[in-house]
């Protein structure tokens, strides 16, 4: 399996991969569904080992240091009912990462990265406590070269939302594990409606579910995600 190369522009911390980019080009390699445990932060632009185990499981090596853990998995997630994409757009102007963000320069999420650079998915609190959402419209830059997202892309638009229906805007916490599986990629310039809500929580550990929906309200993808608030503040954190 050819090795994986994370660029820094895939960044979430200043100096580590996105997550939820980083487990999208791992279940690209694996070709099936697969919950992906980050076991370290992604190192940037440098080569990654994807490894065969028992059990059809696959480690991510960045030398002889286990970066990542993959294994099959089945996603039994119902989403919310979304909100419509205007309400979306309302409730992206709540984004508490506007006000203040620990990861300013997130692929996904920052606010330092423009237009056709970065994403820009800006959950924003909606309705219900625990449930964010956020307009999307995928760049031409995430083209696979047909029209359509790259799968990666999807696994990260289903990244970032997650941790703020988890309460990130109040606490610290990184992505732990992520299981994502994509019915429908999305088409470059399709306006699409991406949500967050919480699922449970337990000490430093919060679960979130996410879903990226068409314009008609289809569900072309989802994601469970585990968020652990670290002892410790990561390096590049911010304040």
């Amino acid at each position: 399996m050819s090795a994986l190369v994370i660029a820094s522009r895939y960044r979430g911390p200043e100096s580590s991969a996105n997550g939820g980019y980083f487990a999208g080009c791992v279940a690209a390699r694996a070709g099936r569904t697969v919950t992906v445990r980050l076991i370290r932060p992604p190192p940037l632009d440098v080569p990654l080992a994807i490894v065969p185990l028992a059990d059809e499981r696959l480690a991510v090596l960045s030398g002889a240091e286990r970066i990542g853990e993959a294994a099959s998995a089945v996603l039994t997630l119902e989403a919310p009912k979304p909100p419509s994409y205007l309400e979306a757009v309302e409730a992206s102007r709540r984004y508490v990462g506007f006000l203040h963000h620990r990861f300013p320069t997130c692929f996904v999420c920052g606010t330092r990265r423009a237009r056709g650079d970065g994403m820009r998915i800006f959950a924003g609190p909606i309705g219900t406590r625990g449930l964010v959402a956020a307009p999307w419209v995928p760049d031409g830059s995430l083209d696979q070269g047909d029209g359509k997202v790259r799968p990666e892309f999807m696994s990260a638009a289903l990244d970032c939302p997650g941790a703020y229906a988890a309460g990130a805007g109040e606490r610290m916490m990184l992505l732990g594990e992520i299981t994502v599986h994509v019915t429908r990629l999305v088409h470059v310039g399709e306006p699409c409606t991406v949500i967050g809500w919480e699922l449970e929580t337990s000490g430093r550990k919060h679960v979130a579910g996410t879903a990226v929906f068409a314009e008609d309200g289809e569900v072309c993808g989802l994601a469970r995600s585990i968020w652990i608030e670290p002892k410790e503040p990561p390096a590049g954190s911010g304040n």
